[in-house]
Parts: C-alpha cells; structure tokens; sequence
C-alpha cells in the first residue's frame, strides 16, 4: 500500500494567494470602471468646451493696436470694460431684454404647457399639438425674424389693417426697429424652450394631488399655485436657464430688428471681432461667460433641478 506525501506548507498556501491577487485584480480594474467609462466624455469637452474658454480667457489680458495683436498681459481690456459707462448701459440693456423675454416666455410657455398637460387628455392630441408648436422651428432664426418686417412695418398689415378699421389715425412707428421689435422676436423665437420642460413637469404630476385638493375645496388657482407651480419648479428653472443664456448671447436679433438703435452684449462683441480688437471681444466674452454663470447659479440655488433629471 502505497501513502501519499501530505501536502507542504507552500502548497496549501499558494492557490489562496492566487485566489486573493486575482481577487485584488478584480476589484482594482472595477473600481477604474467608471472613470474609463467616462473618460470619452471628458475628452470630448475638454477639447470642445475647456481648451476654447481656456484660451479666450488667455486672450482676454493680450494688448493690441490698430495693425497688430501683441501676447502680453494686461489689464487695459478689463480696465476699460469695467470702467465704461457705455459698457454698464449695454449689459443694463441686455438684461432687460432677458427679462422681458423671460416674464412673456413664461407666461406663454406655461399656459400652453398647461392646457396640453391638464386639459388634452389623449397622449396622440398632445403629440400632435406639441408638434404644431415646432413648426417654426423647421426654418432658421434669420428667416422668422425677416417675417415680422412686412408685417410690422409703417407700411406692414398691421399698421395697414389698424388705419383700415379707423383704430388709428397714422402708422404706430414703435413696431418696427425698436426695443419693442427686439423683445416680440425673442418670445418667438425662444417660447418653445419654455414650454417643452415645464410641460415634462406637469406631465409628471400624480392627477390623484390635484383631485384631493380638489375635494378638500382647493379652488382652480389654489390648486394652480399650491400644487401644480411647485411641482413644476424643475422645468420652470430648467426654461428659465435656457431663455436666459440664449438671450443673453444674442447679437443678432438685435441688429436685425432694432435696425441699430438698440445694442446688446453680442452686438458689442461681434463688432469688436468685425475690428479685429480680438483681446477687448474675448474679455468681453470672459465677463458675460461669468455673468451668466452667476444667474444660473441663482437659479440653481433657488430650485433642484435635479428632480427633473
């Protein structure tokens, strides 16, 4: 009868080693997971979204003359941005027309949000109301604002129905080219930014809170303001941040429809670019980027949009 050697010390020992590194192994490639994961991600805005702002900002201290562009660092560009009383007119303008377009986008957008949330009960009627609503969209910005001149001109079909009917006696001149002009092309333009994420809001309400409140004798606009408005806070911020930073960055809905008589940020900056004084545009840029930052930030601070998301 033969008897086998027992096994050694070192045996026994090395397959739980091997065990436990491959173990370790595992662990370690799994926590490096997600950042591999993510790592396509952060490349992309890296090279889209870091290095521009990055070098914009680099930009922004150079020096220039009238024939040249000098690398240096400076502060003149900032100097005379921050010290400009034409300067502090036009952002002072620029933020009124984010507000107004904001007050009138809201106040449309949230409406139709609400009537095709609460009042269109079949899920195809809303798609295909919401649709309509895009219908705009499927021609450029340039051509929907192009198609308020004839309408708002001295001579448009406003102004010529008005004096037709007898309501006026001469055509309304603040129509067209004016502030008024400039605020109607932005609620065109952007109510649909509104609308699409406070209707996601309101498409998310549980209908059983609106019929309690119904039945503890919540009136129509009791139940509007205590119910249906802060749960739809989220898409409210979410509209706000895009109606704002659109407005915000845009130049050239104020040339075309103030014929320049009005100037915004955008304005100030294309044509400090049309000049090529590219230092005194990128720390313009630099100044609105951090502008923007800070109202949404606002926004942010006053409402979780994390709800929504």
């Amino acid at each position: 009868m033969t008897v086998s050697a027992p096994p050694t010390a070192s045996g026994t020992g090395a397959r739980p080693a091997r065990a436990a590194s491959r173990d370790r192994r595992a662990w370690s490639l799994r926590g490096w997971l997600p950042y591999l994961q993510a790592l396509p991600l952060a490349l992309v805005l890296l090279v889209f979204l870091v290095v521009p702002i990055a070098t914009i900002a680099v930009v922004s201290f150079w020096d220039y003359d009238s024939i040249r562009i000098i690398p240096d660092f400076v502060l003149t560009n900032y100097e005379w941005l921050l010290t400009s009383a034409v300067t502090w007119q036009i952002y002072l303008n620029t933020l009124k027309f984010a507000a107004l377009a904001w007050v009138f986008t809201f106040a449309i957008g949230f409406t139709v949000a609400w009537f095709l949330a609460f009042h269109v009960r079949s899920v195809t009627w809303q798609m295909v109301l919401f649709l309509v609503c895009t219908i705009p969209f499927w021609t450029s910005n340039i051509i929907r604002m192009i198609s308020w001149v004839p309408f708002l001109g001295r001579n448009g079909i406003l102004n010529s129905a008005l004096i037709g009917a007898g309501v006026i006696d001469q055509p309304l001149e603040f129509l067209l080219f004016s502030d008024f002009a400039v605020v109607l092309a932005y609620v065109h333009l952007y109510t649909l930014f509104m609308v699409v994420p406070i209707f996601n809001s309101m498409a998310r309400i549980d209908r059983s809170l609106i019929e309690a409140a119904r039945d503890a004798g919540a009136t129509g606009w009791q139940i509007l303001w205590n119910v249906v408005l802060p749960l739809s806070k989220p898409g409210i911020a979410i509209g706000s941040i895009f109606v704002v930073t659109l407005v915000m960055g845009d130049f050239i809905t104020v040339r075309l429809m103030s014929g320049g008589q009005s100037a915004s940020i955008g304005t100030m900056i294309a044509n400090d670019i049309a000049l090529l004084q590219y230092p005194a545009a990128a720390a313009n840029a630099v100044v609105l980027l951090l502008v923007v930052l800070l109202m949404v930030a606002t926004m942010l601070r006053l409402i979780d949009i994390r709800k929504e998301l």
